[in-house]
């Protein structure tokens, strides 16, 4: 094969796109399909992606962004109490509100919080009591919410 001639040189095709499916193929992976379909930025596509990568990202940790929500999710359970507790019917039968109230998708964030929290912020253990170290003085460990936790907020 003669590469030095123009006919040699592989045909392009014919129509509106002029790019051969490599090139095509390229400028389709500089548009974000996941967002408003603008081209990514040079920083971004320059960027590592990898676990460690996102690890080390601009993204806010897993753990910070479930406290968050945990946060957020107790606020509005609160909130939500707050009101009911202020119904007077409700208070004739405070303990059966207690018991029927749904925590279910708050605990589950509490749950993968408590497993994953020492491992996402890497935690040492202390050979002492051969647990995770204390963070600011505290337990790392959330508390799960149920009838208790609501009757000790508010009493029956």
């Amino acid at each position: 094969m003669n590469f030095g001639s123009a006919a040699a040189l592989p045909s392009r095709p014919v129509g509106d796109d002029v790019r051969t499916p490599a090139e095509q193929l390229l400028r389709r992976s500089r548009i974000d399909e996941t967002g408003d379909g603008k081209p990514l930025s040079e920083r971004a596509r320059q960027r590592q992606r990898s676990i460690e990568a996102y690890l080390r990202g601009e993204a806010l940790p897993r753990y910070i962004q479930r406290a968050a929500e945990i946060d957020r999710a107790v606020r509005r359970h609160l909130d939500m109490l707050t009101r009911a507790y202020a119904r007077p019917e409700a208070r004739e039968r405070w303990r059966e509100v207690a018991e029927s109230w749904d925590f279910r998708e708050v605990n589950q964030l509490i749950h993968e919080h408590n497993e994953w929290y020492p491992v996402e912020r890497d935690l040492p253990m202390n050979p002492r009591t051969k647990d995770y170290v204390l963070v600011n003085g505290h337990s790392y460990r959330r508390e799960v919410l149920g009838p208790a936790w609501i009757l000790e907020r508010f009493p029956a």
